[in-house]
């Protein structure tokens, strides 16, 4: 299993980068390439296109509603539905969505429906039920309710290894949060931590929104995580801050996502 850093961008879309969006793939026995898309913020559906077709996306998690993590599933949308035919693969059914209830009718608003009319055609959407895993060819998606101002999840991934495909692995991507239970029991034991880092110790005192590095660390080095990587930094963050943070209270090894940056478990 593998995650690429599709856009990292915290909050809204940087000079470098997309906002949030992973995409996250792993092989079947019989050799066939599974991929699963974590959100699809604000400028990411442009860059998803380097690293996989729209149309070979298999599922779409997402982590909650706020646009920097949705904005492009209406970009998705128009993609899949109006793409003409012969310049390649179609979809043979609409592809999964799974979010926070409500997630249906707020891409509807986003995308402009028109009384009466649906996105079913081209987005299966489901609602996250926390702690029920969803199957998606070799990998596992388990939401967990955490802590941020609108209903929020983090998603662990579990899959197999990429050197030992036996093994299995597991991936932590912590969406929007600030320190909870949740967040607790998503980030234990897993093998990766995908975590936010968008607060400043000391610049933002706000709590129930973001991690900051220093907190993203702490529940990296409480989870026993075997590798952080801290993403969804805003571009007005000083550069290094959320690294230096972390580093002074995990002392595992720890990356700053970046586009196309990928993380091989």
């Amino acid at each position: 299993m593998r995650v690429t850093v599709v856009g990292c961008a915290g909050s809204f879309p940087g000079p470098e980068s997309a906002a949030s969006s992973y995409l996250v793939q792993a092989e079947d026995e019989a050799g066939r390439t599974w991929n699963v898309l974590l959100d699809l913020g604000s400028g990411a559906l442009g860059a998803l296109q380097r690293f996989c077709p729209p149309t070979e996306v298999d599922a779409l998690g997402l982590s909650h509603l706020h646009p920097d993590h949705v904005a492009d599933v209406s970009g998705l949308y128009v993609y899949l539905k109006y793409r003409p035919i012969g310049t390649g693969p179609g979809r043979r059914r609409p592809l999964p969505v799974h979010g926070p209830f409500g997630t249906a009718s707020r891409l509807g608003q986003a995308y402009g429906l028109e009384p009466g009319e649906s996105m079913a055609d081209q987005l299966a959407v489901h609602a996250w039920q926390p702690g029920r895993p969803v199957r998606v060819g070799p990998m596992s998606l388990t939401p967990v309710a955490v802590n941020h101002p609108v209903p929020a999840y983090g998603i662990r991934v579990q899959g197999p290894s990429e050197d030992d495909p036996s093994r299995e692995v597991t991936l932590a991507y912590t969406g929007d949060t600030d320190t909870c239970p949740g967040l607790s029991q998503l980030a234990a034991g897993v093998d990766v931590l995908l975590a936010e880092a968008s607060f400043v110790e000391g610049r933002d005192p706000v709590r129930d929104i973001h991690l900051t590095g220093r907190r993203a660390g702490e529940v990296a080095a409480e989870g026993g995580v075997g590798r952080l990587v801290l993403t969804h930094i805003p571009a007005w963050n000083p550069p290094g801050a959320a690294h230096k943070e972390a580093s002074a209270v995990f002392d595992g090894p720890i990356e700053v996502a970046r586009p196309g940056l990928v993380v091989r478990l």
